[in-house]
């Protein structure tokens, strides 16, 4: 059985044909009157005024995510590299271009889709109070991780994320929601509840957290390689046809998509546990 790669450094492909993944239905396939089809649950009824909100809240919209998703929003991310630490040790990454592959697979391919698709099911949940599917949602992103430090680093950052809204962005309902998730709450899904909660348009969401999540990627591999800040915002640039595409992949996508291949990535998580000189806590 021969073995090719299929990203340099970060992903791999087997030649052994597999059995294509089943498909859901699209996320919001029909919709008819004041009810709404999705792949979380049966039909199930639009909130009064969801949509009005929508259109009547754009600059309160922006504002709260321009705050909520800015590097200086007090969640600790600055704190994790998600991998990239032991990444840059290895060689793997050595420069602007071998930083922007990486980031690219792991957006494509990795924890960005898959947080991706988390975020928009837990805000379609949350928007339609569809309960059940916001519980199972919730405890499939807690256990949808490859190591311990990811799931420190996920875990921590969702529960900043709540304490603080809960401190200075409330609504009417948090507490509610967030007896519903049970347990572990993980950053995408307290992005989305929170976001839905405030009644912010799903798709901006989307693309201000992936924004979000590059955006500290490129900072710890500035720090890491080192990079200028010239160059840093190169990578940025770069990205943004990537960023843009991942949000429209999680946007139409179902949990039978959920899955990645970036395994150089999970095996960094995994080796910078042991890593002897670490400025990160993943």
């Amino acid at each position: 059985m021969s073995i090719t790669t299929a990203i340099p450094m970060l992903m791999t492909a087997n030649k052994t044909p597999t059995t294509p993944r089943r498909r859901g239905p699209a996320v919001a396939t029909k919709q008819s009157g004041d009810r709404v089809k999705t792949s979380i649950g049966e039909h199930m009824a639009q909130p009064a005024g969801y949509r009005s909100a929508m259109k009547e809240i754009e600059p309160a919209a922006l504002y709260r995510l321009m705050t909520w998703l800015s590097p200086s929003f007090p969640i600790g991310a600055f704190s994790y590299s998600s991998g990239i630490e032991w990444a840059v040790e290895a060689g793997d990454i050595v420069d602007a271009a071998s930083l922007r592959d990486w980031l690219g697979a792991m957006l494509t391919d990795g924890s960005g889709l898959c947080d991706g698709v988390f975020l928009a099911y837990a805000h379609r949940a949350a928007s339609l109070r569809e309960d059940t599917a916001l519980r199972d949602v919730a405890e499939l992103a807690a256990a949808f991780v490859p190591s311990r430090e990811r799931q420190l680093e996920t875990s921590a950052q969702g529960r900043a994320f709540i304490e603080i809204a809960r401190a200075a962005w409330n609504f009417e309902g948090l507490d509610r929601i967030i007896s519903i998730c049970g347990g572990t709450i993980v950053y995408p899904i307290a992005v989305g509840l929170v976001s839905a909660g405030h009644a912010i348009p799903l798709a901006s969401t989307m693309h201000a957290f992936l924004h979000a999540l590059v955006s500290n990627w490129i900072s710890a591999g500035a720090r890491l390689i080192p990079l200028g800040q010239t160059d840093s915002q190169r990578v940025l640039a770069l990205l943004e046809p990537i960023v843009v595409a991942t949000a429209q992949r999680a946007l139409a996508a179902t949990l039978d998509d959920l899955g990645g291949a970036t395994f150089r990535a999970d095996l960094a998580s995994m080796r910078h546990e042991t890593q002897y000189t670490r400025l990160f806590r993943s």
